[in-house]
């Protein structure tokens, strides 16, 4: 069984300086909340293309995990897609949409994953903790981009 999130924030800035941010792997540890003690794995500087792999730490409840992603899709600075290769979810296909707005930039997350156990697992345990990563997601990038 399938989830999706999909969120939206208008920012009032260019799309490419909106999109030059994301494109650096490293800002990620900005986005991601300290509860999670996530950290870039992978050496720096990270050059994004097709094919870049990214390795990364974090704490699920207290439980160590490795992460490590894929960039399958690089289109700047209109979008790009990350897909999960290795770590705690069955699938995690996240897409990254940036519209140049009148006054700013529309940044779109759309996310499509599975978790292992389904429905119950994911109403359980990780839709609420999704949602409150990504409000901490939004509140950081409205406070980078006042």
């Amino acid at each position: 069984m399938s989830f999706q999130i999909h969120e939206e924030l208008f920012l009032r800035y260019p799309r490419e300086e909106v999109f030059r941010f994301f494109s650096q792997a490293e800002n990620l540890n900005l986005l991601t909340p300290p509860w999670l003690g996530f950290s870039v794995v992978s050496s720096a500087p990270i050059e994004m293309a097709v094919g870049t792999v990214i390795q990364y730490r974090l704490k699920l409840r207290g439980m160590p995990i490795s992460w490590e992603s894929e960039i399958t899709e690089w289109r700047p600075p209109f979008s790009f897609c990350d897909v999960q290769r290795r770590g705690p979810y069955r699938c995690w296909v996240h897409r990254h949409s940036f519209e140049a707005v009148p006054g700013g930039t529309v940044v779109t997350d759309h996310v499509d994953y599975e978790v292992i156990g389904g429905a119950l697992v994911n109403r359980l345990l990780v839709a609420g903790d999704l949602k409150k990563i990504f409000a901490y997601r939004k509140a950081r990038l409205l406070e980078l981009f006042p």
